[in-house]
């Protein structure tokens, strides 16, 4: 490792270690450090943006300099495009901000780390419901203002059964279907029966044709079975 590698890593860690405590001392004692810091950055050949932002990397891990939209189409878009759940997009106006004072420095990184503090109840949350989180993260806008967001799916388990039940309850409406519209064959191949032997027995009745009508019987119920086979309905 060179000789400036060596300085920015040792200026990073030592930044670190006095913005986190600058926490328990004052804040007159707080800057006076942050003053000291940032002209020992300046030895290391690094800017205080530069060494900031490296600062927060170390702490949160993704941290994105990036101006992002408060509307829904620009955080859904932000959502996709990261994995996981410590994803921190900062505005560069914020971080500039940060990087040059403590109390702003401060102020926005107990926003970033209550959000880190809230996720294992958001993963808890979406879990009762059925998800499971695929990316995560919080954006704090150019104004200042923060948003979480969160972007999952189903769980694979409760999307099999989703599917299987949704394919359960059309195999069952089919089948019902079918049902119905063989009764309503039935019916109607019963009604032409009855309609048939009435009018026979009438034909029968002037005619005194007993042998005529058991053959036009006959004729009726293979109409009748000719009917149900066509249309092929069974239970």
């Amino acid at each position: 490792m060179g000789m400036n590698n060596i300085n920015n890593v040792l200026a990073i860690s030592q930044y670190g270690a006095v913005r986190w405590a600058g926490k328990a001392q004052n804040v007159a004692a707080t800057r006076l450090s942050f003053a000291q810091i940032l002209q020992n950055i300046a030895g290391a050949n690094m800017t205080k943006l530069d060494t900031y932002t490296d600062y927060l990397r170390l702490c949160y891990g993704n941290v994105i300099v990036k101006n992002v939209g408060k509307d829904q189409s620009n955080i859904d878009t932000m959502g996709a495009g990261t994995f996981g759940t410590r994803n921190v997009v900062i505005a560069p106006y914020i971080l500039n901000q940060m990087a040059s004072d403590p109390d702003q420095a401060s102020y926005f990184e107990s926003k970033i780390q209550n959000y880190l503090n809230s996720i294992l109840r958001y993963q808890a949350e979406l879990s009762a419901m059925g998800h499971e989180i695929h990316s995560s993260g919080i954006i704090i806008h150019s104004d200042g203002t923060v948003t979480h967001y969160v972007t999952g799916d189903l769980k694979p388990e409760v999307r099999k059964k989703i599917e299987a039940d949704i394919k359960a309850e059309d195999e069952r409406k089919i089948k019902l279907k079918r049902k119905k519209q063989h009764q309503m064959l039935i019916a109607e191949a019963m009604a032409r029966k009855r309609m048939l032997l009435e009018y026979y027995q009438y034909y029968n009745y002037y005619n005194n044709d007993f042998n005529l009508l058991n053959n036009y019987s006959l004729t009726a119920m293979q109409f009748i079975m000719a009917g149900l086979m066509e249309n092929k309905y069974y239970l």
